[in-house]
């Protein structure tokens, strides 16, 4: 078994903004896999389980704010005996050129305080994440108050290929590895 997590906030105030990338990915793979959320007991978050190729696969969208979504990722790890090579965390990234994805098997948070709550809640930093870009906020704009913010129209016209995207590099990281998805989704413009 397999858990990959989308990183957002809850709420309809932050259902369409750049922090919720994550969460917008997970409900694509949901769709797509004919599944849908449900608040799961104990684990603070809603979950939908699909089978990936031959693999189960159970996709979470924590419901505690970002920057205590580890807490939500500890639980879902005790509850689906989740070893860290098994978990995928799927996220924003403000480093990234909006829609190129960098998939890495393990490193530091990068900044990103949704991470960082997992790294020190879990106390390990070997497991999965898939960051997506989101861009840096224009001059003289706050980065925290930048990805609460919805995508602007030129971005709007994209986000659904690069959503697709992402959903099909976490499919990959489930079916291929991640050696394998990374040569394919780390390209530099790799959007689709």
């Amino acid at each position: 078994m397999k858990l990959i997590v989308g990183l957002g906030n809850p709420g309809s105030d932050y259902v369409d903004t750049r922090h919720n990338i994550g969460f917008c990915v997970l409900r694509a793979l949901a769709k797509k896999h004919r599944s849908s959320f449900k608040k799961e007991t104990g684990t603070d978050s809603q979950v939908a389980k699909v089978r990936i190729g031959q693999e189960a696969v159970v996709l979470a969208l924590p419901q505690t704010f970002m920057n205590a979504s580890g807490s939500a990722v500890a639980k879902l790890v005790r509850k689906h005996k989740i070893a860290p090579q098994e978990l995928l965390v799927v996220c924003d990234h403000l480093d990234l050129e909006f829609g190129r994805m960098k998939l890495r098997p393990s490193g530091s948070s990068g900044g990103h305080r949704g991470l960082e709550s997992i790294i020190e809640v879990l106390q390990n930093e070997g497991f999965g994440r898939l960051r997506i870009g989101v861009g840096r906020p224009p001059e003289g704009r706050e980065a925290a108050k930048y990805v609460l913010r919805n995508f602007n129209k030129k971005e709007r016209t994209r986000l659904g290929q690069v959503i697709k995207s992402a959903a099909a590099c976490s499919e990959s990281w489930v079916v291929e590895g991640i050696s394998k998805t990374m040569n394919t989704f780390n390209k530099k413009g790799k959007t689709g």
